[in-house]
């Protein structure tokens, strides 16, 4: 009976500590969409529409454009992003991030998280949109393929720090990269092209939020 109360006291003590430690963690993440308007974003690339929906960014497709992409004016480094998005299973997608602009070519560059509702499954793999292509696609990664939610809200958290990009798709591990072409830029959200098709298409993002990390040592 004498060895119950400290280990009594112990148990209570991480019952204490652990709701704590949970907050920590959420401290630092700031939204990106205010729920009602698209101030602090501004539309680059093609004339996809974008609107504010329930809560919700919502990205419509139109016909004879190329991609379009609704960008924060504010660019980022190091940071955790979490969102979550529903996409049409017709329409490809992507999350741009550390992303820039050629106003010449009127075309968005860097790396792209890719949303990918075909039989491919390739959600949460990195594409570098505009210069290189893939960079970490996901035929090795047949957890990640499997954990895309057809026609439903699936959710990306996002880590970069320094030269490492690391994705995840409802919970589970994706892309784990290591690059260092563009240390900094925007976050983008991708309507992509759809040709002549004229029914528009369409994808929701919401509950976006990001929490911005100290640089990296190697910067």
């Amino acid at each position: 009976m004498i060895y119950r109360r400290p280990c009594i006291t112990f148990i209570l003590g991480l019952l204490l500590v652990t709701p704590v430690r949970a907050a920590d963690a959420e401290k630092g993440f700031v939204p990106l969409f205010d729920g009602k308007t698209l101030q602090g974003w501004k539309q680059l690339g093609g004339k996809a529409k974008y609107s504010v929906e329930d809560g919700q960014i919502v990205g419509a497709s139109v016909p004879n454009t190329p991609n379009s992409f609704l960008c924060t004016e504010t660019t980022y480094g190091d940071f955790i992003l979490e969102l979550e998005y529903k996409v049409n299973s017709a329409l490809n997608s992507g999350v741009q991030i550390r992303s820039e602009y050629d106003k010449e070519k009127n075309r968005v560059f860097g790396y792209q998280v890719e949303i990918d509702p075909s039989p491919r499954a390739w959600s949460g793999g990195i594409y570098d949109e505009g210069r290189r292509g893939w960079l970490f696609d996901l035929k090795d990664k047949p957890a990640a393929r499997k954990a895309f939610k057809q026609n439903q809200w699936n959710q990306y958290r996002i880590e970069c720090r320094g030269d490492s990009i690391k994705t995840w798709i409802n919970g589970v591990a994706a892309a784990d990269l290591k690059d260092s072409k563009t240390p900094r830029g925007f976050i983008g959200l991708q309507v992509h092209g759809v040709g002549k098709k004229t029914e528009p298409l369409e994808i929701r993002f919401r509950n976006l939020r990001i929490k911005e990390l100290e640089p990296h040592p190697s910067k």
